[in-house]
Protein backbone atom coordinates (compact mmCIF):
# COMPACT_ATOMS: atom_id res chain seq x y z
CA UNK A 1 0.00 0.00 0.00
CA UNK A 2 1.06 3.58 -0.34
CA UNK A 3 1.06 4.42 3.37
CA UNK A 4 3.20 1.84 5.19
CA UNK A 5 5.27 -1.31 4.80
CA UNK A 6 2.88 -3.54 6.83
CA UNK A 7 -0.09 -2.38 4.79
CA UNK A 8 1.78 -3.07 1.55
CA UNK A 9 2.69 -6.58 2.65
CA UNK A 10 -0.85 -7.31 3.86
CA UNK A 11 -2.37 -6.06 0.61
CA UNK A 12 0.24 -7.94 -1.40
CA UNK A 13 -0.37 -11.19 0.45
CA UNK A 14 -4.17 -10.95 0.12
CA UNK A 15 -3.98 -10.12 -3.58
CA UNK A 16 -1.45 -12.86 -4.30
CA UNK A 17 -3.62 -15.43 -2.52
CA UNK A 18 -6.69 -14.16 -4.36
CA UNK A 19 -4.81 -14.46 -7.63
CA UNK A 20 -3.98 -18.10 -6.93
CA UNK A 21 -7.63 -18.84 -6.13
CA UNK A 22 -8.76 -16.96 -9.26
CA UNK A 23 -6.46 -18.99 -11.51
CA UNK A 24 -8.06 -22.19 -10.21
CA UNK A 25 -11.43 -20.96 -11.50
CA UNK A 26 -10.20 -20.58 -15.08
CA UNK A 27 -11.94 -22.83 -17.59
CA UNK A 28 -10.15 -21.78 -20.78
CA UNK A 29 -6.45 -21.16 -21.39
CA UNK A 30 -7.11 -17.74 -22.93
CA UNK A 31 -8.58 -16.63 -19.58
CA UNK A 32 -5.36 -17.31 -17.66
CA UNK A 33 -3.71 -13.89 -18.31
CA UNK A 34 -6.83 -12.09 -17.04
CA UNK A 35 -6.97 -14.33 -13.96
CA UNK A 36 -3.32 -13.49 -13.20
CA UNK A 37 -4.02 -9.77 -12.76
CA UNK A 38 -4.71 -9.91 -8.97
CA UNK A 39 -1.58 -12.01 -8.45
CA UNK A 40 0.59 -9.56 -10.39
CA UNK A 41 -0.86 -6.66 -8.42
CA UNK A 42 -0.06 -8.62 -5.27
CA UNK A 43 3.56 -8.94 -6.36
CA UNK A 44 3.66 -5.22 -7.11
CA UNK A 45 2.36 -4.37 -3.65
CA UNK A 46 4.93 -6.68 -2.06
CA UNK A 47 7.62 -4.85 -4.03
CA UNK A 48 6.37 -1.54 -2.68
CA UNK A 49 6.58 -3.03 0.80
CA UNK A 50 10.27 -3.60 0.11
CA UNK A 51 10.58 0.04 -0.99
CA UNK A 52 9.22 1.06 2.40
CA UNK A 53 11.63 -1.26 4.20
CA UNK A 54 14.55 0.15 2.23
CA UNK A 55 13.78 3.56 3.71
CA UNK A 56 13.31 2.19 7.21
CA UNK A 57 16.56 0.23 7.02
CA UNK A 58 18.52 2.93 5.17
CA UNK A 59 19.50 0.53 2.36
CA UNK A 60 19.93 2.54 -0.87
CA UNK A 61 20.85 -0.49 -3.00
CA UNK A 62 17.69 -2.33 -1.97
CA UNK A 63 15.72 0.86 -2.54
CA UNK A 64 17.07 1.15 -6.06
CA UNK A 65 16.21 -2.45 -6.98
CA UNK A 66 12.69 -2.22 -5.51
CA UNK A 67 12.05 1.22 -7.00
CA UNK A 68 13.01 0.13 -10.52
CA UNK A 69 10.97 -3.05 -10.14
CA UNK A 70 7.91 -1.07 -9.10
CA UNK A 71 8.44 1.40 -11.95
CA UNK A 72 8.57 -1.39 -14.53
CA UNK A 73 5.28 -2.77 -13.22
CA UNK A 74 3.55 0.59 -12.90
CA UNK A 75 4.71 2.31 -16.05
CA UNK A 76 5.64 -0.37 -18.60
CA UNK A 77 3.92 -3.65 -17.71
CA UNK A 78 0.29 -2.67 -17.17
CA UNK A 79 -0.40 -0.69 -20.38
CA UNK A 80 0.88 -3.65 -22.40
CA UNK A 81 -0.67 -6.43 -20.35
CA UNK A 82 -4.18 -5.16 -19.55
CA UNK A 83 -5.61 -4.67 -23.06
CA UNK A 84 -4.10 -7.94 -24.26
CA UNK A 85 -5.81 -9.88 -21.46
CA UNK A 86 -9.13 -8.23 -22.28
CA UNK A 87 -8.67 -8.94 -25.97
CA UNK A 88 -8.05 -12.63 -25.31
CA UNK A 89 -11.42 -13.10 -23.59
CA UNK A 90 -13.43 -10.96 -26.00
CA UNK A 91 -15.67 -12.63 -28.60
CA UNK A 92 -17.55 -9.70 -30.17
CA UNK A 93 -15.80 -8.64 -33.36
CA UNK A 94 -16.31 -4.87 -33.23
CA UNK A 95 -15.27 -4.79 -29.59
CA UNK A 96 -12.13 -6.77 -30.40
CA UNK A 97 -11.20 -4.26 -33.08
CA UNK A 98 -11.44 -1.36 -30.62
CA UNK A 99 -9.50 -3.25 -27.97
CA UNK A 100 -6.79 -4.05 -30.52
CA UNK A 101 -6.33 -0.31 -31.06
CA UNK A 102 -6.04 0.14 -27.28
CA UNK A 103 -3.50 -2.70 -27.17
CA UNK A 104 -1.39 -1.11 -29.90
CA UNK A 105 -1.37 2.20 -28.02
CA UNK A 106 -0.58 0.41 -24.76
CA UNK A 107 2.27 -1.57 -26.26
CA UNK A 108 3.72 1.59 -27.78
CA UNK A 109 3.60 3.60 -24.57
CA UNK A 110 4.70 0.64 -22.46
CA UNK A 111 7.91 0.12 -24.41
CA UNK A 112 8.47 3.87 -24.60
CA UNK A 113 8.22 4.22 -20.83
CA UNK A 114 10.39 1.13 -20.36
CA UNK A 115 13.08 2.80 -22.47
CA UNK A 116 12.89 5.87 -20.23
CA UNK A 117 13.24 3.69 -17.14
CA UNK A 118 16.33 2.08 -18.67
CA UNK A 119 17.91 5.31 -19.93
CA UNK A 120 17.10 7.72 -17.11
CA UNK A 121 17.24 7.54 -13.29
CA UNK A 122 14.20 6.45 -11.34
CA UNK A 123 13.97 7.40 -7.69
CA UNK A 124 11.50 7.11 -4.81
CA UNK A 125 10.89 9.42 -1.85
CA UNK A 126 8.52 9.51 1.09
CA UNK A 127 6.20 12.51 0.94
CA UNK A 128 3.21 12.98 3.26
CA UNK A 129 3.19 9.32 4.31
CA UNK A 130 3.16 8.14 0.69
CA UNK A 131 5.85 7.25 -1.81
CA UNK A 132 6.66 9.50 -4.73
CA UNK A 133 8.21 7.83 -7.78
CA UNK A 134 10.16 10.16 -10.02
CA UNK A 135 10.43 8.81 -13.54
CA UNK A 136 11.52 10.96 -16.47
CA UNK A 137 8.81 12.45 -18.69
CA UNK A 138 5.70 10.77 -17.27
CA UNK A 139 3.35 13.43 -16.04
CA UNK A 140 -0.40 13.04 -15.70
CA UNK A 141 -2.71 14.28 -16.98
CA UNK A 142 -1.32 16.51 -19.76
CA UNK A 143 0.92 14.33 -21.92
CA UNK A 144 0.43 12.12 -24.96
CA UNK A 145 1.91 9.11 -23.20
CA UNK A 146 -0.58 9.59 -20.36
CA UNK A 147 -3.46 9.53 -22.86
CA UNK A 148 -2.11 6.32 -24.40
CA UNK A 149 -1.56 4.82 -20.95
CA UNK A 150 -5.09 5.56 -19.73
CA UNK A 151 -6.58 4.38 -23.01
CA UNK A 152 -4.77 1.06 -22.67
CA UNK A 153 -5.37 0.41 -18.98
CA UNK A 154 -8.83 1.94 -18.51
CA UNK A 155 -10.65 2.72 -21.74
CA UNK A 156 -9.96 -0.75 -23.15
CA UNK A 157 -11.98 -2.31 -20.32
CA UNK A 158 -15.03 -0.21 -21.18
CA UNK A 159 -15.37 -2.01 -24.52
CA UNK A 160 -15.46 -5.48 -23.01
CA UNK A 161 -18.66 -7.47 -23.38
CA UNK A 162 -18.20 -8.70 -19.80
CA UNK A 163 -19.99 -6.60 -17.18
CA UNK A 164 -17.43 -7.14 -14.42
CA UNK A 165 -14.57 -6.03 -16.66
CA UNK A 166 -16.47 -2.88 -17.61
CA UNK A 167 -17.15 -2.28 -13.90
CA UNK A 168 -13.42 -2.63 -13.24
CA UNK A 169 -12.70 0.00 -15.88
CA UNK A 170 -15.26 2.47 -14.57
CA UNK A 171 -14.04 2.08 -10.99
CA UNK A 172 -10.40 2.42 -12.05
CA UNK A 173 -11.13 5.68 -13.88
CA UNK A 174 -13.02 7.05 -10.88
CA UNK A 175 -10.16 6.25 -8.53
CA UNK A 176 -7.66 7.64 -11.02
CA UNK A 177 -9.40 10.98 -10.62
CA UNK A 178 -9.52 10.67 -6.84
CA UNK A 179 -5.85 9.69 -6.62
CA UNK A 180 -4.73 12.56 -8.85
CA UNK A 181 -6.91 15.14 -7.11
CA UNK A 182 -5.88 14.27 -3.57
CA UNK A 183 -2.42 12.74 -4.11
CA UNK A 184 -0.99 14.36 -7.24
CA UNK A 185 2.60 14.25 -6.01
CA UNK A 186 2.45 10.57 -5.06
CA UNK A 187 -0.08 9.65 -7.74
CA UNK A 188 1.63 6.53 -9.11
CA UNK A 189 1.80 4.81 -5.73
CA UNK A 190 -1.73 5.72 -4.66
CA UNK A 191 -3.43 4.88 -7.94
CA UNK A 192 -1.60 1.56 -8.14
CA UNK A 193 -2.87 0.77 -4.66
CA UNK A 194 -6.46 1.57 -5.63
CA UNK A 195 -6.10 -0.40 -8.87
CA UNK A 196 -4.66 -3.33 -6.93
CA UNK A 197 -7.70 -3.48 -4.65
CA UNK A 198 -10.03 -3.08 -7.61
CA UNK A 199 -8.39 -6.07 -9.26
CA UNK A 200 -10.40 -8.18 -6.80
CA UNK A 201 -13.25 -7.57 -9.25
CA UNK A 202 -11.42 -10.03 -11.51
CA UNK A 203 -12.03 -12.69 -8.88
CA UNK A 204 -15.71 -11.73 -8.84
CA UNK A 205 -15.77 -12.02 -12.63
CA UNK A 206 -14.59 -15.63 -12.52
CA UNK A 207 -16.49 -16.56 -9.39
CA UNK A 208 -19.91 -15.08 -10.08
CA UNK A 209 -20.21 -14.32 -13.80
CA UNK A 210 -21.87 -16.93 -15.95
CA UNK A 211 -20.03 -18.06 -19.10
CA UNK A 212 -20.90 -15.65 -21.84
CA UNK A 213 -21.68 -16.77 -25.36
CA UNK A 214 -22.74 -13.67 -27.18
CA UNK A 215 -23.54 -12.60 -30.71
CA UNK A 216 -23.85 -8.91 -29.93
CA UNK A 217 -23.31 -6.48 -32.76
Amino acid sequence: MCFSAPASFIAGTVLTATGVVTIKKVKKKREIPLALIPLFFGVQQLIEGVVWLSFNWAMPFLNSIATYSFAVFAYAFWPIYVPITILLVETVLWRKKVIIICAVLGTSVGFYLLSLIILFPVSSHIINNSIQYLCYSFHLPFSLQAVFYITATCVSTLFSSHKMIRLLGIATIIFLGIAYYFYAITFASVWCFFAALLSLIIYAHFNFSMPRHTTQK
